[in-house]
């Protein structure tokens, strides 16, 4: 059975080769044949991630979708959720996830035990993923209510934002030149950023 890998890290600072490691290792425990590994640098917030994008639509009906945990693929509200969902289930996908032993019954072939244990393991993925969302919101409320605080503190207090990095625009912008056919991959592999940011600069320049 094919296998595509799926790993995320939400920042470049972030590794994916210690996930990548261990699901090439479950992937050979499975005696699953991997396909490809699909790694990017991007917030789990976002649906529309390039590397996902490519995964959906490079697998086929009945190839696995392997990833290390919940979280790694959804981080989404749930109205993005439902979509990721319903893109997977309509390309006959099966969503393996590797810390979570019930959706291991997807690799194989299905009796009445594998439909009951698909109620079960869809309930698992749906309740880790609500809980991933929720972490996701407090996160995102505590930093807002850190904000909140400061500016009470001091009304003339403004937070500083990352700004564009200029530099590592031009050096993007200079790679992709030098280099036309490098992929995005490549090319963030050469600047040291992550494959999100080098998409970015080429929607930016498009």
């Amino acid at each position: 059975m094919n296998a595509h890998l799926y790993l995320r890290a939400s920042t470049k600072d972030q590794d994916a080769s210690r996930a990548k490691v261990a699901l090439e290792s479950f992937a050979g425990d499975k005696g699953l044949s991997i396909v490809d590994v699909y790694a990017e640098n991007i917030s789990g917030t976002k649906l529309n991630r390039p590397e996902l994008m490519r995964l959906l639509n490079t697998a086929k009906s009945g190839d696995v979708l392997l990833v290390e945990s919940v979280d790694r693929l959804s981080r989404l509200s749930q109205v993005d959720w439902d979509t990721l969902k319903t893109t997977i289930k309509i390309k006959g996908l099966r969503l393996v996830i590797a810390d979570l032993p019930t959706s291991h019954k997807m690799i194989e072939d299905k009796g009445i035990t594998g439909q009951i244990m698909d109620v079960i393991n869809n309930m698992l993925i749906e309740l880790m993923a609500t809980m991933a969302r929720l972490d996701q919101e407090k996160r995102v409320e505590r930093i807002n209510q850190g904000l909140a605080n400061k500016r009470a503190a001091n009304p003339e207090w403004k937070p500083a934002g990352k700004g564009k990095n200029v530099a590592l625009r031009e050096q993007v912008q200079a790679l992709m030149t030098k280099h036309p056919k490098a992929s995005a991959e490549e090319v963030a592999k050469m600047a040291e950023c992550g494959v999100a940011t080098v998409y970015r600069i080429k929607r930016e320049l498009s």
